[in-house]
């Protein structure tokens, strides 16, 4: 149960007030960056992973192989009053303590802990870039975790994104969990989840953690011109660049 505590602090609500500050701007240098509260490495680096580890995320999903025997996904999201969270480096969301939605991947479930935007999105496809993404991060009681991951294009305007994006504080580390608001994060899903990109990665921010599975949906929802501009008001640039796959594979269903 300490595992997942852990994780599940440090999903919702980043990283620890003690923990040393990073910004995407010196993403080249997280794992250099020192924590002077420690004496002892390799505490005294804790982002240290995000330089030397080697199934690190996002990837250019381009170089997807097809596999027809991937096990299917299948999200059980259901409606919430959330926690509308400015994280200090994205437009995040919360779910209650008690919410029971989840992603399934074959027979295992996952657990829904929180739902960010990045903006320009961070998986690319070959040379495209999409201009934004949504990841929803999901941490079983064992502690492991998946992220599912839905790319934005630009085009009919999405009303709950439009409830996030008037809720979320403009001031940093902020929440707002008494709106009354109940949001179901299936609208934030494409039609169909029968497409996908998988392959073995990490989280994209310090501390950069390995051992997330990693599905982007192949198939983007839509966010008007108007809405982008306000998510990027709130976080522009906030993606990481695409990592190398160090021998890894891009699998899917096309």
């Amino acid at each position: 149960m300490k595992r997942i505590f852990l994780a599940t602090t440090l999903l919702t609500s980043t990283i620890a007030m003690s923990a040393p500050h990073w910004t995407h701007e010196e993403q080249a240098e997280w794992g250099g960056i020192q924590d002077s509260t420690q004496t002892v490495a390799p505490l005294t680096y804790p982002y240290a992973e995000c330089n030397i580890g080697q199934h690190q995320s996002p990837v250019d999903l381009g170089t997807m192989t097809s596999e027809t025997s991937l096990n299917s996904l299948q999200t059980k999201y259901v409606a919430d009053k959330p926690d509308f969270f400015n994280s200090g480096h994205a437009v995040q969301v919360n779910v209650s303590s008690n919410y029971k939605g989840q992603l399934k991947i074959g027979s295992d479930a996952y657990p829904l802990i929180q739902y960010h935007f990045h903006a320009p999105s961070e998986h690319v496809i070959g040379s495209k870039t999409y201009p934004a993404e949504l990841h929803f991060v999901h941490i079983r009681p064992d502690g492991k975790m998946a992220v599912l991951g839905v790319l934005l294009e630009e085009g009919k305007a999405n009303s709950t994104i439009q409830t996030i994006l008037d809720n979320v504080s403009k001031v940093g580390s902020e929440h707002k969990k008494d709106t009354g608001l109940t949001i179901n994060p299936t609208s934030l899903l494409p039609k169909t989840l029968s497409k996908f990109y998988t392959y073995a990665g990490s989280l994209t921010t310090p501390p950069c953690s390995e051992g997330v599975n990693w599905y982007v949906l192949a198939t983007p929802i839509t966010v008007s011109t108007t809405q982008l501009t306000q998510l990027e008001d709130l976080y522009n640039d906030n993606a990481r660049k695409a990592q190398n796959l160090n021998g890894r594979v891009v699998s899917g269903k096309k």
